[in-house]
């Protein structure tokens, strides 16, 4: 596979050099960009903080913070956006374990080249559909918290000034496009000018 210029970007965190130079070998043959490598759990987060990577490869038996709890704050602060452990674990609970850390994706070693190439490109698929979801969910969250105080400061000005709520809505679209503001931050500034 040739590199393109929209190759994933990787970082790979194994505690094994032999195990991380092979995997990096196998990687960019197969076109992939790796911008970091580390041999620990804490190195891993600061990699991933400093590369911003498409994906990010996790064992997870590495010294001072394992791949599981540097999955979990991978995920959490959104410092890559696709995260597969590798590992030679198969116990019940290391999987489960990964459910809850953001894991796209668990691939017991060896692996090879057949078998890891299509596991990455259907993880960062998955991946890229779940954050659109996630991305949708926050959008309508938010426009729904900013009607819940739109409608607040609405009704705190018809209670106080007598005014129709036509008229309520009007004054807060008023001010917002006077001040340049959001309608839900003018909002918020009415509701705390009240208290």
């Amino acid at each position: 596979m040739e590199k393109t210029e929209h190759a994933l970007r990787i970082v790979i965190a194994d505690d094994e050099p032999i195990a991380k130079m092979d995997l990096r070998e196998l990687l960019e043959d197969s076109g992939y960009e790796v911008v970091g490598e580390a041999s620990d759990g804490f190195d891993a987060v600061e990699e991933c903080r400093k590369n911003k990577p498409d994906l990010v490869l996790l064992d997870i038996k590495m010294p001072f913070l394992d791949g599981l709890s540097a999955s979990k704050i991978i995920f959490q602060e959104k410092l890559a956006d696709t995260i597969i452990l590798l590992t030679a674990y198969t116990d019940p609970e290391f999987i489960e374990s990964a459910k809850d850390c953001g894991v796209s994706g668990y691939l017991v070693k060896p692996y090879y080249e057949k078998s890891l190439i299509p596991s990455i490109e259907l993880a960062v698929s998955r991946s890229r559909e779940m954050r659109k979801i996630r991305a949708e969910v926050e959008r309508a969250q938010e426009r729904l918290e900013s009607r819940v105080i739109i409608e607040k400061a609405k009704g705190l000005i018809m209670l106080r000034d007598q005014k129709s709520e036509e008229d309520a809505y009007s004054y807060i679209r008023q001010i917002s496009q006077q001040k340049h503001l959001s309608m839900r931050r003018v909002s918020e500034m009415i509701l705390v000018r009240s208290i």
